[in-house]
């Protein structure tokens, strides 16, 4: 009986030790499944910090090596232009003469009492204004090239004007390839053109930036009757500065007045001029510097040395008058037909 007790309590022991233990892990796995389904908490700024990725800034970028600069073409000593196979007059002799047969003069005689100026003598001044033909035009064919400002004068002498009865305009035609002239008559009436003479001149600095290739324009203009003859000591400004203006546009002046036709730049500011002159280097003289005459070297005006501007300048001041810069003489359309 003992042994069956002790047998019986043993085993009641036992399965009460199991029934505790089955509890327990019941217990367990329940808070473990538990704990595994509640969020778990994230830090942003914690996990930023951990995952985002630092770029090194890129290294600059080489330097490049900057553009050259257009070299600045300095005036040269004078180089001839020639014109072959383009056409070449000199009629200045006609022109100027007295007694020509050119047709777009008339010799006149001199007399101090003219039946169209009365309360006074005559003077070369009102012939110039009566035949619209400029003093200077009048004082050379009375006293030979060179002597504008003469104005000596006798009952009986004889000179040339421009016929009044022509309708004269001027047109200068200028290659800017050949940095030359072609100064034409063109008699409307008639429409015929007549060629006095071409020049070499000097043209503006190369300027890739210009659709010219020179900072002298391209295209044709109206030049103006702002007109100025200048001598030694007179001072003007230019550039904003007081200047004796000989020094920059030589003996004359004629500024381009207004756009005509295809062209590239606005007429203010441009013009025809002389050689500057400069100091001689001994005597403190002013002297003539045609060095840039047929050279590449204005900041865009026309250049012609004095005696070719004053000649010019003589002729063209006082009827309507235009300027015809192209590339090459080939491409320019002449008017009217081509006088002997």
């Amino acid at each position: 009986m003992a042994r069956i007790f002790i047998i019986t309590l043993v085993t009641l022991s036992v399965l009460l030790a199991g029934s505790v233990a089955i509890k327990y892990f019941k217990k367990e796995r329940k808070i473990t499944t538990t704990v595994q389904k509640e969020p778990i908490p994230i830090q942003l700024d914690e996990q930023i910090t951990v995952v985002q990725e630092v770029t090194p800034p890129l290294p600059p970028p080489p330097s490049q090596p900057k553009p050259a600069a257009t070299p600045r073409v300095e005036p040269a000593a004078a180089v001839p232009i020639t014109a072959e196979g383009l056409p070449s007059k000199n009629r200045m002799d006609e022109l100027f003469k007295a007694g020509s047969l050119f047709p777009l003069v008339q010799t006149v005689t001199y007399k101090s009492k003219v039946a169209w100026l009365k309360g006074r003598p005559a003077w070369i001044s009102d012939y110039a204004s009566h035949y619209k033909t400029s003093r200077h035009f009048i004082a050379r064919s009375l006293h030979g090239k060179g002597n504008y400002y003469k104005e000596e004068i006798a009952n009986g002498n004889k000179f040339t004007v421009l016929n009044p009865d022509r309708d004269i305009e001027f047109h200068l035609l200028v290659d800017l390839s050949r940095a030359r002239l072609w100064l034409y008559a063109y008699d409307r009436g008639a429409h015929k053109r007549y060629l006095l003479k071409d020049y070499a001149v000097g043209l503006g600095r190369p300027d890739t930036l210009k659709s010219s290739g020179l900072t002298t324009p391209r295209g044709k203009y109206l030049l103006g009757n702002r007109i100025v003859a200048y001598k030694p000591g007179m001072m003007g400004v230019h550039n904003g500065k007081k200047t004796e203006m000989i020094r920059v546009f030589g003996t004359r002046w004629i500024p381009f007045e207004k756009e005509i036709a295809n062209t590239s730049a606005p007429a203010k500011g441009f013009g025809i001029h002389g050689a500057p002159w400069v100091d001689d280097g001994t005597s403190g003289k002013l002297k003539e510097d045609a060095s840039s005459i047929g050279c590449y070297a204005s900041d865009g005006c026309v250049r012609l040395a004095a005696d070719d501007m004053e000649e010019i300048y003589a002729i063209i001041v006082t009827r309507p008058a235009y300027i015809d810069l192209v590339n090459r003489y080939e491409e320019a359309k002449l008017l009217g037909e081509e006088a002997p």
